[in-house]
């Protein structure tokens, strides 16, 4: 049975969406922070992660975005293959709804129109949109506003595949190391593991998404994952980049099959306002 979505629908959630996400942090981040602020060690830690509480309830009750940079909006929809959409073009649409989001919601526009002549595009479009034709008479829609301080600090390596799981901590090691305080610790660590250069770019970014308390259903890599915060977390970077244990609050590895001669691995970091909102049409 086909079912019809008429694209308003997609405006008015990404709209409201693009507010929310920049207002508020998701449960999960919140609780996560929360549970760093009581488990961190350093005097100074505990006091900045205090202080980044402070500047989340104040956000929150004044409805002012938690950070000044409210991001390029990153825009993922899961479409069931039995919608159809009507009323017109879907990118348009979503567009429009960052348009609405950002202009109406007094968020900062942070987008220009071309990497080189850089412009204001003056309402924080175009968004940058993936999206994925999945089973089912629904669309789940993920608005994940990107900043930049984070997004600079991001790596992508092409590793050979003798480089093997070694290779793979060690890339990943080195990515936070050199992101060190420029990435607004605490942060979350998306990472993607094989496929093509964009294909694990794409899945570093998407892994950002994900709770930051699930780990990945593949054992090596769950294994993995608590491995690497460990070790981000002995780097001693900390909170604010001025020294501490909580230097992460995550690290979320997804993989994909890839070539014999290659092993890519890409590392995007996110600050501690991973923002991401998700709704379900």
């Amino acid at each position: 049975m086909i079912r019809t979505v008429n694209v308003k629908e997609l405006t008015k959630n990404i709209k409201e969406m693009c507010i929310e996400a920049t207002h508020f942090l998701s449960a999960d981040m919140d609780e996560a922070m929360k549970k760093a602020a009581e488990n961190e060690e350093s005097a100074l830690g505990r006091q900045i992660l205090c202080q980044l509480q402070e500047n989340l309830q104040i956000a929150g009750e004044d409805r002012i975005p938690i950070c000044q940079d409210t991001g390029m909006a990153v825009i993922f929809l899961e479409v069931g293959q039995d919608i159809h959409f009507e009323g017109g073009n879907v990118e348009d649409a979503v567009n429009e709804g960052v348009r609405q989001g950002y202009t109406e919601g007094y968020l900062r526009k942070s987008v220009v129109n071309d990497p080189i002549i850089r412009e204001n595009t003056k309402d924080n479009t175009p968004a940058v949109l993936y999206s994925e034709i999945v089973p089912g008479d629904q669309v789940k829609i993920t608005v994940a506003p990107k900043g930049f301080g984070s997004e600079n600090m991001s790596r992508i390596f092409m590793l050979k595949p003798a480089d093997g799981i070694e290779g793979v901590k060690n890339a990943i090691l080195t990515a936070v190391r050199d992101a060190g305080p420029n990435a607004c610790p605490p942060m979350v660590v998306g990472v993607g593991i094989g496929g093509t250069f964009e294909k694990c770019a794409l899945m570093a970014k998407k892994a950002l998404t994900r709770n930051v308390n699930q780990h990945s259903d593949i054992p090596y890599v769950k294994e993995l994952e608590e491995e690497m915060l460990e070790k981000i977390n002995g780097l001693g970077i900390g909170p604010g980049g001025l020294g501490g244990r909580i230097t992460a609050l995550a690290v979320n590895i997804n993989t994909y099959p890839t070539h014999i001669a290659g092993l890519p691995v890409a590392v995007n970091i996110c600050c501690h306002v991973n923002r991401h909102s998700v709704r379900i049409i």
